[in-house]
């Protein structure tokens, strides 16, 4: 799934809209983030997950991912993170690209082995929000759970 979701964030320029490789990885930090720290703390698991995910999607090296994820982190909580991430996201992103964050976002919230009411909450909001049906909403859920198994 990485490997499909990293060829679509590759693609060539003419099927990006607006955004740079740049902007592209940290609005997917950016919702990853508020992904993991919504029930209050990030764990250390859901940091590593998030890392891990951004340089195998984006084939970039450990120290900008670093970085991305340190501006992200002092970011996370805002009140209006949430909108500014999913009006971007749905600007550039198409359905598979979409779904295929909602997927990542599920390895995120169950890295730490527990899906806490307000993460559950936020992924169906996020949903809503990318205009993701709750059907391919729960099976980005099953194909997380299944990776995840695989491991």
């Amino acid at each position: 799934m990485l490997k499909f979701l990293k060829n679509i964030f590759t693609s060539s320029a003419s099927d990006k809209k607006d955004l740079s490789d740049y902007d592209e990885l940290n609005l997917f930090c950016g919702i990853l983030v508020e992904a993991a720290s919504i029930d209050g703390t990030i764990d250390k698991e859901e940091v590593n997950k998030i890392k891990s995910s951004l340089v195998e999607i984006f084939d970039e090296k450990d120290e900008k991912i670093q970085k991305i994820m340190e501006e992200c982190l002092k970011e996370a909580n805002q009140p209006n993170s949430i909108h500014f991430y999913t009006s971007k996201i749905n600007k550039s992103f198409d359905d598979a690209k979409k779904i295929n964050l909602l997927e990542v976002l599920w390895e995120i919230v169950l890295a730490d082995g527990k899906i806490h009411d307000f993460e559950s909450n936020l992924i169906r909001r996020l949903a809503g929000l990318l205009y993701i049906s709750d059907v391919n909403c729960g099976n980005a859920k099953k194909n997380a759970l299944k990776k995840i198994k695989e491991q």
